[in-house]
C-alpha cells in the first residue's frame, strides 16, 4: 500500500483575500517524484506555502506529513518545517558565515544539541550533494550550482519526509539545472519525496515524472505522452 505524505481534499487556496486555487484534490505518496508545472502567477508559489504553513488551509482538508493544515496552530509551524524540507530558488543562504555554520545554524534551530552529532550531520549531508570539501568557504565563493546544492543539503538535515523545492533550478544555467536534478533524482532513489515546482520544461522531458499543472485556479495531473 502507497503511504500518502501529502493529501489535499476539496482546497481552496487564498493569497490574502483573492482565490488562488479553487477544489485542489491531491495525493502524494512515500517516495514520489513531483513535477508542479505553470506559468508565473497560476499559484505555484502559493500552493507551496500552503504546504509549509505560510499561508493557511481555510477551506477544505489537507494534511501533509502527519499534521492537519485546516488546523495548524502558529506554535505547530516550527515542528512541521522540521519535517519538511524546503529548497527555494534564491537559496537563502546567510551570507555572513561560511557553509558549515549555515548549516549548523540549522541544526541549531531545530533543537540539535549535541555538537558531535551536528558536525557528522553536517558532513553527511554535504556529502550527499558532493560538496563536502566546500564546507569552509562563504556563499559568495561558490557558484550558483553550487550554493543550490548546499540549499538542496540544508534542507536533508532533519532527514524529511517530503522536499519542497520551489522553483530550486529558476536562477541556473541548462547545464547547471541538470547537474542540480541529478542530485535531486539520487535523493529521491535514496527515498526521500519530492514535490518540484519548475517552469524548466526541458527538465520534464529529461526526467519524466508525475506532474501536476497550476492553470485557471485548478490543479490536476498532466499524462505525459511517452515516445
Amino acid at each position: 500500500m502507497p503511504t500518502p505524505i501529502l493529501q489535499l481534499k476539496d482546497a481552496s487556496i487564498f493569497q490574502g483575500e483573492s482565490l488562488v486555487l479553487s477544489n485542489v484534490n491531491v495525493e502524494i505518496n512515500k517516495g514520489d517524484f513531483v513535477y508542479l508545472i505553470g506559468k508565473t502567477g497560476t499559484g505555484k508559489s502559493s500552493f507551496m506555502k500552503t504546504l509549509y504553513g505560510d499561508l493557511p488551509l481555510t477551506e477544505g482538508e489537507g494534511h501533509i506529513v502527519d499534521f492537519d493544515l485546516k488546523n495548524l496552530k502558529e506554535k505547530d509551524i516550527p515542528f512541521l518545517r522540521r519535517k519538511l524540507g524546503v529548497v527555494f530558488q534564491d537559496f537563502k543562504l546567510l551570507t555572513d558565515r561560511t557553509i558549515n555554520d549555515n548549516l549548523l545554524f540549522v541544526l541549531k534551530a531545530t533543537g540539535w544539541k549535541d555538537k558531535d552529532k551536528m558536525t557528522t550531520r553536517v558532513e553527511e549531508v554535504l556529502a550527499k550533494v558532493d560538496m563536502k570539501t566546500k564546507g569552509f568557504k562563504f556563499p559568495h565563493e561558490l557558484s550558483g550550482g553550487e550554493q543550490q546544492r548546499v540549499a538542496i543539503a540544508r534542507a536533508l538535515l532533519n532527514d524529511p519526509e517530503l522536499i519542497l523545492a520551489d522553483e530550486p533550478t529558476g536562477n541556473l544555467d541548462p547545464q547547471t539545472s541538470i547537474e542540480v536534478m541529478e542530485v535531486l533524482q539520487e535523493i529521491n532513489k535514496n527515498g526521500n519525496t519530492i514535490l518540484m515546482a519548475t517552469h524548466d520544461y526541458a527538465l520534464l522531458l529529461k526526467y519524466p515524472s508525475k506532474t501536476l499543472k497550476c492553470d485557471e485556479n485548478q490543479v490536476y495531473e498532466v499524462v505525459q505522452r511517452k515516445g
